[in-house]
Protein backbone atom coordinates (compact mmCIF):
# COMPACT_ATOMS: atom_id res chain seq x y z
CA UNK A 1 0.00 0.00 0.00
CA UNK A 2 0.78 3.85 -0.88
CA UNK A 3 0.17 6.99 0.56
CA UNK A 4 -3.40 7.54 1.60
CA UNK A 5 -3.69 4.07 1.99
CA UNK A 6 -0.81 3.61 4.36
CA UNK A 7 -1.91 5.84 6.51
CA UNK A 8 -5.38 4.75 6.90
CA UNK A 9 -4.28 1.07 7.79
CA UNK A 10 -2.05 1.93 10.40
CA UNK A 11 -5.04 4.22 11.89
CA UNK A 12 -6.66 1.01 11.89
CA UNK A 13 -4.54 -1.29 13.49
CA UNK A 14 -4.44 1.35 16.38
CA UNK A 15 -7.77 1.19 16.65
CA UNK A 16 -8.15 -2.66 16.17
CA UNK A 17 -5.18 -2.90 18.99
CA UNK A 18 -6.77 -0.37 21.37
CA UNK A 19 -10.17 -2.50 21.00
CA UNK A 20 -8.04 -6.01 21.67
CA UNK A 21 -6.97 -4.38 24.32
CA UNK A 22 -10.26 -4.96 26.40
CA UNK A 23 -11.01 -8.07 28.19
CA UNK A 24 -14.54 -6.96 26.88
CA UNK A 25 -13.72 -7.72 23.14
CA UNK A 26 -13.37 -11.37 22.10
CA UNK A 27 -10.92 -10.97 19.57
CA UNK A 28 -11.53 -14.18 17.88
CA UNK A 29 -14.77 -13.25 17.03
CA UNK A 30 -14.04 -10.36 15.71
CA UNK A 31 -11.58 -12.05 13.62
CA UNK A 32 -14.41 -13.60 11.76
CA UNK A 33 -16.47 -11.06 11.93
CA UNK A 34 -13.63 -8.96 10.01
CA UNK A 35 -13.33 -12.33 7.79
CA UNK A 36 -17.06 -11.93 6.70
CA UNK A 37 -16.63 -8.30 5.67
CA UNK A 38 -13.55 -8.55 3.81
CA UNK A 39 -15.16 -11.83 1.72
CA UNK A 40 -18.58 -9.31 0.89
CA UNK A 41 -16.57 -6.54 0.00
CA UNK A 42 -14.13 -8.72 -2.24
CA UNK A 43 -17.13 -9.52 -4.19
CA UNK A 44 -19.42 -6.44 -4.40
CA UNK A 45 -17.04 -5.05 -6.24
CA UNK A 46 -18.99 -1.83 -6.86
CA UNK A 47 -20.22 -1.25 -3.19
CA UNK A 48 -16.38 -1.17 -2.30
CA UNK A 49 -15.74 1.66 -4.81
CA UNK A 50 -18.81 3.22 -3.61
CA UNK A 51 -17.28 3.10 0.28
CA UNK A 52 -14.10 3.84 -0.70
CA UNK A 53 -15.44 6.89 -3.49
CA UNK A 54 -13.23 10.10 -2.22
CA UNK A 55 -15.40 11.84 -4.00
CA UNK A 56 -18.38 11.19 -0.85
CA UNK A 57 -18.04 12.50 2.31
CA UNK A 58 -16.26 9.96 4.91
CA UNK A 59 -19.24 10.43 7.46
CA UNK A 60 -22.17 9.09 4.88
CA UNK A 61 -20.00 6.07 4.03
CA UNK A 62 -19.19 4.85 7.45
CA UNK A 63 -23.45 5.73 8.18
CA UNK A 64 -23.75 3.31 4.91
CA UNK A 65 -21.48 0.47 5.89
CA UNK A 66 -23.42 0.70 9.29
CA UNK A 67 -26.81 0.37 7.78
CA UNK A 68 -25.11 -2.77 5.76
CA UNK A 69 -23.66 -4.42 8.81
CA UNK A 70 -26.35 -3.81 10.88
CA UNK A 71 -27.49 -6.64 12.81
CA UNK A 72 -24.99 -9.01 10.68
CA UNK A 73 -21.86 -8.26 12.74
CA UNK A 74 -21.19 -6.82 16.35
CA UNK A 75 -21.35 -3.36 17.27
CA UNK A 76 -17.52 -3.11 17.65
CA UNK A 77 -16.96 -4.53 14.35
CA UNK A 78 -19.53 -2.13 12.62
CA UNK A 79 -17.61 1.05 14.05
CA UNK A 80 -14.23 -0.72 13.10
CA UNK A 81 -15.25 -1.05 9.62
CA UNK A 82 -16.97 2.28 9.94
CA UNK A 83 -14.08 3.88 10.88
CA UNK A 84 -12.20 2.56 8.03
CA UNK A 85 -14.62 3.84 4.98
CA UNK A 86 -14.21 7.43 6.60
CA UNK A 87 -10.40 7.31 5.44
CA UNK A 88 -9.00 8.07 2.21
CA UNK A 89 -8.01 5.19 0.14
CA UNK A 90 -5.60 4.88 -2.37
CA UNK A 91 -6.82 2.61 -4.23
CA UNK A 92 -10.55 0.32 -3.53
CA UNK A 93 -9.17 -2.50 -3.27
CA UNK A 94 -6.85 -1.59 -0.71
CA UNK A 95 -9.85 -1.49 1.78
CA UNK A 96 -10.27 -4.88 1.34
CA UNK A 97 -6.68 -5.77 1.77
CA UNK A 98 -6.86 -3.65 5.12
CA UNK A 99 -9.64 -5.71 6.22
CA UNK A 100 -8.32 -9.38 5.65
CA UNK A 101 -5.01 -8.33 7.24
CA UNK A 102 -6.84 -6.98 10.31
CA UNK A 103 -8.59 -10.06 10.50
CA UNK A 104 -5.55 -11.91 10.65
CA UNK A 105 -4.11 -9.88 13.15
CA UNK A 106 -7.37 -9.90 15.41
CA UNK A 107 -6.48 -13.85 14.88
CA UNK A 108 -2.87 -13.86 16.20
CA UNK A 109 -4.30 -11.70 19.32
CA UNK A 110 -6.43 -13.82 20.16
CA UNK A 111 -3.48 -16.34 20.40
CA UNK A 112 -1.36 -14.48 22.34
CA UNK A 113 -4.09 -13.43 25.08
CA UNK A 114 -4.12 -17.37 25.49
CA UNK A 115 -0.62 -17.89 25.61
CA UNK A 116 -0.41 -19.59 22.25
CA UNK A 117 1.14 -16.69 20.42
CA UNK A 118 4.50 -18.99 19.98
CA UNK A 119 2.74 -21.92 18.67
CA UNK A 120 0.61 -20.60 16.38
CA UNK A 121 4.20 -18.91 14.94
CA UNK A 122 5.64 -22.01 14.61
CA UNK A 123 3.26 -23.94 13.41
CA UNK A 124 3.19 -21.58 10.43
CA UNK A 125 6.43 -22.04 9.61
CA UNK A 126 6.03 -25.92 10.38
CA UNK A 127 2.62 -25.94 7.63
CA UNK A 128 5.07 -23.41 5.42
CA UNK A 129 7.58 -26.17 4.81
CA UNK A 130 5.59 -29.46 4.49
CA UNK A 131 3.74 -27.99 1.70
CA UNK A 132 7.19 -26.52 -0.03
CA UNK A 133 8.29 -30.27 0.56
CA UNK A 134 5.26 -31.53 -1.29
CA UNK A 135 4.45 -30.61 -4.62
CA UNK A 136 0.91 -32.67 -4.68
CA UNK A 137 0.06 -30.69 -1.41
CA UNK A 138 0.12 -27.86 -2.54
CA UNK A 139 -1.40 -28.55 -5.82
CA UNK A 140 -4.29 -29.92 -3.85
CA UNK A 141 -4.24 -26.79 -1.79
CA UNK A 142 -4.36 -24.36 -4.80
CA UNK A 143 -6.02 -26.07 -7.19
CA UNK A 144 -8.46 -23.42 -8.48
CA UNK A 145 -11.43 -26.19 -9.59
CA UNK A 146 -11.35 -27.42 -6.19
CA UNK A 147 -14.34 -26.14 -3.76
CA UNK A 148 -13.03 -23.98 -0.80
CA UNK A 149 -14.96 -26.89 1.92
CA UNK A 150 -12.99 -29.69 -0.12
CA UNK A 151 -9.40 -27.62 0.99
CA UNK A 152 -11.80 -26.92 3.95
CA UNK A 153 -11.90 -30.99 4.73
CA UNK A 154 -7.95 -31.25 3.57
CA UNK A 155 -6.36 -28.90 6.02
CA UNK A 156 -8.70 -30.03 8.58
CA UNK A 157 -7.26 -33.38 7.93
CA UNK A 158 -3.89 -32.10 8.34
CA UNK A 159 -4.03 -29.83 11.18
CA UNK A 160 -7.09 -30.40 12.86
CA UNK A 161 -6.12 -31.13 16.85
CA UNK A 162 -2.69 -30.90 15.97
CA UNK A 163 -2.88 -26.90 15.51
CA UNK A 164 -3.87 -24.12 17.38
CA UNK A 165 -7.18 -22.93 16.75
CA UNK A 166 -5.90 -19.57 15.47
CA UNK A 167 -3.64 -21.48 12.95
CA UNK A 168 -6.29 -23.34 12.08
CA UNK A 169 -8.44 -20.04 11.09
CA UNK A 170 -5.54 -18.37 9.50
CA UNK A 171 -4.80 -21.18 7.00
CA UNK A 172 -7.60 -22.27 6.08
CA UNK A 173 -9.08 -18.59 5.41
CA UNK A 174 -6.12 -18.04 3.43
CA UNK A 175 -6.12 -21.17 1.10
CA UNK A 176 -9.88 -21.08 0.84
CA UNK A 177 -9.39 -17.27 -0.40
CA UNK A 178 -5.73 -17.03 -1.45
CA UNK A 179 -7.36 -13.55 -3.08
CA UNK A 180 -4.34 -13.79 -5.91
CA UNK A 181 -1.75 -14.15 -3.15
CA UNK A 182 0.56 -17.35 -3.53
CA UNK A 183 0.37 -19.68 -0.59
CA UNK A 184 3.76 -19.44 -0.07
CA UNK A 185 3.65 -15.27 -0.17
CA UNK A 186 0.37 -15.83 2.45
CA UNK A 187 1.90 -17.65 4.84
CA UNK A 188 4.88 -16.00 4.52
CA UNK A 189 2.95 -12.53 5.52
CA UNK A 190 1.08 -14.37 8.20
CA UNK A 191 4.75 -15.19 9.88
CA UNK A 192 5.77 -11.44 9.70
CA UNK A 193 2.31 -10.37 11.24
CA UNK A 194 2.74 -12.86 13.94
CA UNK A 195 6.20 -11.98 14.88
CA UNK A 196 4.89 -8.09 14.93
CA UNK A 197 3.04 -8.93 17.41
CA UNK A 198 5.86 -9.48 19.42
CA UNK A 199 7.73 -6.85 18.09
CA UNK A 200 9.88 -9.70 16.96
CA UNK A 201 11.81 -10.22 13.81
CA UNK A 202 11.36 -13.76 12.13
CA UNK A 203 15.23 -15.17 11.62
CA UNK A 204 14.66 -18.55 9.48
CA UNK A 205 17.74 -20.63 10.36
CA UNK A 206 19.19 -23.63 8.73
CA UNK A 207 21.59 -26.10 10.74
CA UNK A 208 22.83 -29.51 9.47
CA UNK A 209 21.61 -31.13 12.88
CA UNK A 210 19.05 -29.88 15.59
CA UNK A 211 20.31 -27.31 17.88
CA UNK A 212 20.42 -28.00 21.36
CA UNK A 213 18.61 -25.02 23.89
CA UNK A 214 21.73 -23.65 24.79
CA UNK A 215 22.99 -22.92 20.92
CA UNK A 216 19.16 -21.63 20.34
CA UNK A 217 19.32 -19.35 23.10
CA UNK A 218 23.19 -17.77 22.56
CA UNK A 219 21.53 -17.50 18.75
CA UNK A 220 18.77 -15.69 19.75
CA UNK A 221 20.65 -13.59 22.16
CA UNK A 222 23.32 -12.42 19.36
CA UNK A 223 20.92 -11.69 16.65
CA UNK A 224 18.84 -9.62 19.02
CA UNK A 225 22.14 -7.79 19.77
CA UNK A 226 23.24 -7.20 16.36
CA UNK A 227 19.68 -6.32 15.30
CA UNK A 228 18.52 -4.43 18.42
CA UNK A 229 15.15 -6.25 18.73
CA UNK A 230 13.95 -9.48 19.70
CA UNK A 231 13.92 -12.42 17.40
CA UNK A 232 11.71 -15.55 17.03
CA UNK A 233 14.05 -18.39 15.54
CA UNK A 234 12.77 -20.64 13.03
CA UNK A 235 14.11 -23.68 12.60
CA UNK A 236 14.79 -25.78 9.91
CA UNK A 237 17.15 -28.85 9.24
CA UNK A 238 19.13 -29.37 6.32
CA UNK A 239 21.89 -32.13 6.12
CA UNK A 240 23.76 -30.79 3.12
CA UNK A 241 24.69 -27.40 5.57
CA UNK A 242 27.80 -29.26 6.29
CA UNK A 243 28.71 -27.17 9.20
CA UNK A 244 27.70 -24.17 11.04
CA UNK A 245 24.29 -21.99 10.16
CA UNK A 246 22.73 -19.85 7.88
CA UNK A 247 20.66 -17.39 9.08
CA UNK A 248 18.36 -15.49 7.09
CA UNK A 249 16.69 -12.22 8.57
CA UNK A 250 13.78 -10.74 5.85
CA UNK A 251 16.31 -10.43 2.94
CA UNK A 252 19.59 -10.53 4.55
CA UNK A 253 21.42 -14.12 5.20
CA UNK A 254 23.78 -14.54 7.01
CA UNK A 255 26.37 -17.66 6.24
CA UNK A 256 27.85 -18.89 8.76
CA UNK A 257 27.80 -22.92 7.47
CA UNK A 258 30.99 -24.63 6.36
CA UNK A 259 29.18 -25.38 2.82
CA UNK A 260 29.12 -21.89 1.66
CA UNK A 261 32.96 -21.14 3.07
CA UNK A 262 33.57 -24.00 0.62
CA UNK A 263 31.66 -22.18 -1.98
CA UNK A 264 32.90 -18.98 -1.65
CA UNK A 265 37.07 -20.40 -1.63
CA UNK A 266 36.41 -22.33 -4.62
CA UNK A 267 35.06 -19.15 -6.53
CA UNK A 268 37.53 -17.19 -5.72
CA UNK A 269 40.05 -19.72 -6.46
CA UNK A 270 38.59 -20.43 -10.01
CA UNK A 271 38.77 -16.22 -10.35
Amino acid sequence: MNGASREALAAARERLDALTDSSSVDAGSLAAELAAVTALLDREVSLRRVLTDPAQAGEAKAELAKRLLGGQVSGTAADLVAGLVRSRWSQSRDLVDALEQLADIADLTAAQKAGALDDVEDELFRFGRIVSSSTELRAALTDRKATASAKGELLGSLLGSRADAATVRLVTRLVTAPRGRSLEAGLESLSKLAAERRDRVVAVVTSAVPLSDPQKRRLGAALAKLYGRQMHLNLDVDPDVVGGIRVQVGDEVINGSLADRLEDAARRMAS
